[in-house]
């Protein structure tokens, strides 16, 4: 801990009680048995005297560390801004890695892709995550001539990687994040945009596409175009471009994966392009970055920069400007402050000291002004604060560059040879995901929508709090609208915009993710990204209906609107995926009995089988569930009850038939416990401690003592389309790439 002394007047940050869940689990620094010995006050002054005694080594600073230090330590106490998680962590500790977001490249050879997986082992154990681009690679099958062997191509490499990120913990709590990319020029591209068609595989990473321009225009006029060995640049076959596009749409609405990126947009903002393309970018997409560079990133909340006038609200500029030059200082001190992984990475990011200074609550402040979210004037308003605050941020990187001097490559830069500087930071803005910063300030999450405007939060020995949105709550009490009621079926999960009673001014400010519709998601997404120097992370959340034509033309706008990429999350993708395509199938539509539904491939009986049969007395008889396995995993069910009559028989038969179907198809048997589980009759029976309601709750029985022993079936039940938080068991949403929980701040990208 830094040795600089707390003064006595120091004031107690405000803690709400998400963020004391998140900052205790993850933050406050911890003794060998994993117990706190650090306070929240502790916490943030480490962080403000660390990163504020850099100022000491400027003898041109226009200010004291001692006033820098309170200074950064009320912006962050007052949640005006936060630093990414890292510099919370680990500033002013020993490990003193500071940067949240690092790019490695992988060669092409053995040693050049087993040091990426060791550098990104490092980088993970010291709280980073990395972006690879295997777009170097050379194709599978093709030959190796120092050996006369063939490659074994970029996925049998990425899924290594995978493996690696897996036996890795961050700081020993967590997985680290991974981005992969590959071009769509790649010969391999087609086994990459398939790669995550059985759920699970590369659970450690983000996947995108890299469009390039010549893709997109062939696209557009439905032509071929070439694939290109990486190592020869030789053209070794083509692809129709609209298909490949087609295909990516498809897999996007099946799983989320991949995204896209557009190359070439983001090489014409590259500011050093003298040190060579930007290839890849962090693992949530919002920060291209050259190999070896990393990035030091930090949000600042909207929602505190607002202010009352005549006219009844407003953006308080004037503050806005102060905390931007004040945040900009901040994250040009961490990279002197952070201690990086590799001598490289030292190099690179000194040599172009580029920072991400970035918002989070941006619905909060709309709700404040009254604007709704999906509206042009959102939009327009999006754009004209994202100006200001990139317009200030370089204003303060000029600022710096006069106390301190330029970032070492300018004079190679396109602002050198433009003579637009000098600037201390290459770049200086991005919209980088806040989903743990937002819980600790208590506002929401980068540019994205509310996800809900009230929810259920789990607090000690199983009692459930229902917290909600302080605009929300507060809009409907001035409208005498508020009841517990109402709060608890918004907890619940009904949308306001199916109540009658409450007055339309609120239901049309207060919308939530799903309730907007998704081009309103990427227009904004554009508003943000036209003055911001990196990229934006932003989900476009799409209901569970949502066609493939919809995704086509969030894609296709994306590109037209000037987006650097998008994501797309369709509401429960995940658990109606198809289960695998496999590289050998016709690329059609999947098609369900409603023309739009995706369908598992139903896996064939193999000639011999071998399972079990539990007999269950139920209140309709002697129930016989037969349960056949493969690989230990049940394959088919036989249900027979006797004599009972035909009717009863054949419903029973009928149910055995359809979870079998369902289990050929791929579904999980935690899935179906959860459909069966409680389904009442009318002659339940009281059987081993447990109640049989019916002949489907008696099969949920089965299995559930057999195959899910220990595992608790949470809110699983009714909704299977939500994924839950392994820590809590609150719902995961997933906005800015990742599955967030608002409630204990876990996260998991990938």
């Amino acid at each position: 801990m830094s040795s600089m002394p707390m003064p006595k007047d120091l004031p107690e940050p405000i803690i709400n009680p998400n963020a004391d869940v998140v900052l205790t689990r993850r933050y406050l620094r911890k003794d060998e048995s994993g117990k706190p010995y650090e306070t929240f006050k502790e916490l943030f002054w480490r962080v403000a005297s660390t990163i504020a005694s850099e100022e000491g080594k400027y003898k041109d600073s226009t200010t004291s560390v001692d006033e820098l230090t309170r200074e950064f330590y009320d912006l962050m106490t007052t949640y005006r801004f936060l630093p990414n998680s890292p510099t919370l962590m680990n500033a002013g500790t020993r490990l003193g890695q500071l940067a949240a977001c690092f790019v490695l490249p992988v060669e092409d050879s053995i040693e050049g892709i087993f040091d990426a997986v060791k550098h990104a082992a490092m980088i993970h154990k010291s709280g980073g995550g990395t972006g690879f681009s295997f777009s170097r690679l050379r194709q599978m099958d093709a030959v190796v001539g120092s050996t006369g062997g063939v490659a074994s191509g970029p996925l049998s490499f990425l899924k290594i990687f995978n493996c690696a990120t897996e036996q890795i913990k961050q700081g020993g709590t967590r997985r680290g994040a991974n981005m992969g990319i590959l071009r769509v020029d790649h010969p391999d591209i087609m086994d990459f945009i398939k790669a995550k068609e059985r759920d699970g595989e590369l659970n450690n990473f983000n996947l995108s596409v890299a469009l390039t321009e010549e893709f997109m225009q062939a696209v557009e006029k439905g032509e071929d175009y070439d694939l290109v060995t990486p190592n020869t640049q030789e053209t070794v076959g083509s692809l129709n471009a609209r298909d490949v596009f087609s295909i990516l749409v498809r897999k996007a609405w099946e799983s989320g994966d991949p995204g896209i990126v557009f190359l070439d947009r983001i090489n014409r903002d590259n500011p050093t392009p003298e040190q060579g393309e930007m290839e890849s970018t962090n693992p949530c997409g919002e920060q291209p970055l050259l190999p070896y560079e990393a990035c030091n990133l930090g949000s600042i909340n909207l929602g505190v920069c607002y202010k009352t006038d005549d006219d009844g609200g407003t953006v308080d500029y004037d503050e806005l400007k102060r905390v931007v030059h004040l945040s900009v200082r901040f994250l040009d001190n961490v990279i002197d402050a952070s201690q990086y992984p590799l001598d490289q990475i030292t190099e690179k990011v000194r040599l172009n000291r580029k920072i991400g200074l970035g918002v989070m609550g941006w619905a909060d402040l709309l709700f404040q002004l009254g604007i709704p979210y999906d509206s042009q004037k959102a939009a327009d308003l999006g754009e004209t604060v994202m100006k200001f605050i990139r317009d200030e941020a370089r204003s303060a990187s000029k600022q710096l560059a006069v106390e301190r001097g330029p970032f070492p490559a300018y004079a190679d830069s396109v602002y050198g040879k433009a003579n637009l500087g000098p600037y201390r930071n290459a770049t200086t803005t991005t919209i980088a995901p806040t989903g743990t910063l937002s819980i600790i300030a208590g506002c929401s999450s980068g540019v994205e929508p509310l996800f809900a405007l009230s929810f259920v939060r789990n607090v000690m020995d199983g009692d459930k709090l229902v917290e909600a949105n302080p605009y929300f709550e507060k809009a409907l009490k001035e409208e005498e609208a508020f009841s517990q009621k109402l709060m608890d079926q918004v907890a619940m999960g009904k949308s306001i915009q199916k109540m009658d009673h409450l007055p339309d001014s609120i239901k049309r400010v207060f919308v939530t993710a799903m309730d907007i519709e998704p081009m309103w998601h990427l227009k904004m997404q554009a508003a943000f990204q036209k003055y911001t120097d990196n990229a934006v992370s932003k989900t476009v959340n799409l209901p569970n209906s949502a066609t493939q034509e919809h995704i086509w033309d969030i894609y296709w706008k994306a590109y037209e609107y000037g987006c650097k990429g998008v994501t797309v999350y369709r509401d429960g993708c995940k658990q109606v995926q198809v289960l695998c395509t496999g590289s050998d199938q016709k690329d059609e539509e999947p098609k369900g009995q409603n023309g739009n539904s995706p369908r598992g491939i139903v896996k064939d009986r193999p000639d011999v089988i071998y399972g079990f049969t539990q007999k269950v007395e139920t209140g309709l008889g002697m129930l016989y569930l037969t349960v056949n396995e493969v690989d230990g995993r049940p394959f088919e069910v036989f249900a027979t009850i006797g004599k009972s009559g035909r009717s009863i028989t054949a419903k029973a038969e009928a149910i055995g038939r359809l979870v079998s179907l369902a289990l050929r198809s791929g579904v999980e048997v935690r899935e179906i416990v959860a459909q069966l589980t409680g389904i009442g009759g009318e002659n339940p029976k009281f059987v081993k401690k447990k109640m049989v309601q019916s002949i489907p709750d008696a099969i949920a029985w089965v299995f559930e003592n057999r195959y899910l022993k220990g595992e608790s079936l949470g809110s699983t039940v009714g909704s299977l389309n939500r994924d839950e938080c392994p820590d809590c068991g609150q719902e995961l949403v997933f906005e800015e790439g990742c599955h967030i929980c608002k409630s204990c701040g876990f996260s998991k990208c990938g």
